[in-house]
């Protein structure tokens, strides 16, 4: 007997001399039973390859789906909607402003979504801004507010040769000092404007407030003082009105409140504005558009801007309006709406008795009708602060009233508005370029009509 492990060597049996795998005494046993094995493999192999794949090209194609509808790529690109009467104005202008009729092209990948063109607008701001050069002015309130705007003078000749001067009003809470501010401006000094903007009160962080009152949404007393000054410093130059946002309820409200202040104004600009305050802060309750989110953001802004001035405007040697109390602070900490610090706060800087009361007399709705120059009003269909029920005021107006022109593109957001090809916008947005050649047209307009008037004197002197 011989066992292992005495110096014998244990052999495996020999299947023959060479197996399938090349070893030549001992057999494979991986070899012998490997058709066993790969049989056993498809027997046991389930088809969830398969499955799985069906379900990362579903998610995929979900993914897809998703974008497409958030980012609105199948929306087309076209010319904006114009809302006018037949007049020589009218036409005058359609001719003059190959904007009103050239396709508006935003950027391909993310320009036809109202929220991405809005947001970018609001953390960007402008591609490659300016830094145009002014000088600041400071007006003294007859209620003791010190009021500031800042002056930029032309940087070449406008190109009907006159004294021209753009009286600009910025967004809620803005100033001469935001991006898309500074890169209208800078473009307005080249095309010959003289600009003057108003610095709301309250907005500009190194200004501190002389007396207890903020800007609000539709007082015009500060961008009136602006354009007394410009009158009586510059008695030559003649005005265009510009306004963004709030801004263009407050210079719309201004030329609608007396005749008077329509003179020596050439014409005026409103883009993005919501036209009713009472309407427009209804449809902020609603969550369609994430409208709801976007007021809870500005109102977040605005309560930040408030408390930053909390001793000018709730100090105890302050002397306050009798309706504004100290509990009202309080409430302005938990405020999660516009409404709600409106309520609480900002009508009672002019002593306004109820929320309703306060928007309906602080809005430009019913004063639109008592404006008499050219008007332009601009708003894009995709804006998700303005809301399409909106729309009917200005379409309504543009029904009746010939000086009026109404424009609508399909894409823009809130005062974005960005051009471009693909990804990157350029750094002129649609808007600034609208603005300046509707008002160079005007300006063309007025200039024409002055020279017929000229002609027609002299030919009626000769007879």
């Amino acid at each position: 007997m011989i066992k292992a492990g005495q110096g014998s060597v244990l052999r495996t049996p020999l299947i023959g001399s060479s197996g399938d795998c090349g070893h030549l005494e001992r057999a494979c046993w991986t070899c012998a039973f490997a058709p066993q094995i790969k049989m056993n493999a498809m027997l046991e192999t389930p088809e969830l390859p398969a499955v799985f794949d069906g379900v990362k090209l579903a998610a995929v194609a979900a993914v897809l789906y998703v974008i497409v509808r958030c980012l609105n790529l199948k929306s087309p690109t076209a010319p904006p909607d114009l809302y006018f009467q037949d007049s020589g104005l009218s036409r005058f202008l359609l001719k003059s402003c190959p904007l009103l009729t050239k396709e508006y092209i935003p950027p391909l990948i993310w320009g036809k979504s109202g929220h991405i063109q809005t947001a970018l607008y609001g953390k960007m701001g402008r591609v490659r801004s300016p830094h145009p050069y002014g000088h600041r002015k400071f007006i003294t309130m007859s209620d003791g507010a010190t009021s500031t705007f800042d002056l930029f003078e032309p940087l070449a000749e406008h190109c009907v040769g006159d004294d021209i001067t753009m009286v600009i009003c910025p967004g809620i809470a803005n100033h001469s000092e935001k991006q898309y501010i500074r890169t209208f401006v800078d473009y307005a000094q080249k095309n010959g404007y003289r600009c003057a903007v108003l610095n709301h009160l309250g907005a500009l962080p190194n200004i501190e407030l002389t007396s207890p009152r903020m800007f609000t949404y539709g007082c015009t007393w500060e961008f009136g003082a602006m354009v007394n000054y410009i009158k009586k410093t510059y008695p030559l130059t003649q005005l265009v009105v510009v306004g963004f946002s709030l801004g263009g309820n407050i210079v719309c409200k201004y030329l609608g409140e007396t005749q008077a202040n329509q003179e020596k104004v050439l014409c005026c600009v409103s883009v993005c504005q919501g036209y009713s305050a009472l309407r427009a802060q209804e449809t902020f309750m609603q969550w369609d558009q994430c409208r709801r989110f976007y007021n809870f953001l500005m109102a977040d802004n605005m309560k930040k801007i408030i408390l930053s001035h909390r001793q000018a405007l709730f100090g105890d040697h302050v002397k306050k309006p009798q309706s504004l109390e100290d509990t009202d602070l309080s409430r302005l900490y938990t405020a999660t709406s516009l409404m709600q610090i409106d309520d609480n706060v900002m009508r009672k800087f002019h002593g306004y008795n109820s929320l309703k009361e306060y928007y309906e007399e602080e809005s430009c709705m019913r004063y639109l009708h008592r404006i008499y120059v050219p008007l332009m009003l601009v708003n894009a269909a995709d804006d998700p602060l303005v809301h399409e029920s909106l729309l009917t005021i200005p379409k309504s107006l543009s029904e009746k009233r010939e000086n009026v022109m109404f424009v609508l593109p399909l894409h823009g957001g809130h005062l974005g508005f960005f051009e471009g090809s693909v990804l990157f916008p350029e750094p002129l947005t649609w808007m600034d370029k609208l603005v300046v050649e509707y008002a160079n047209a005007i300006c063309q307009w007025e200039r024409n009509k002055s020279q017929c008037s000229d002609t027609e004197q002299v030919e009626a002197d000769l007879e």
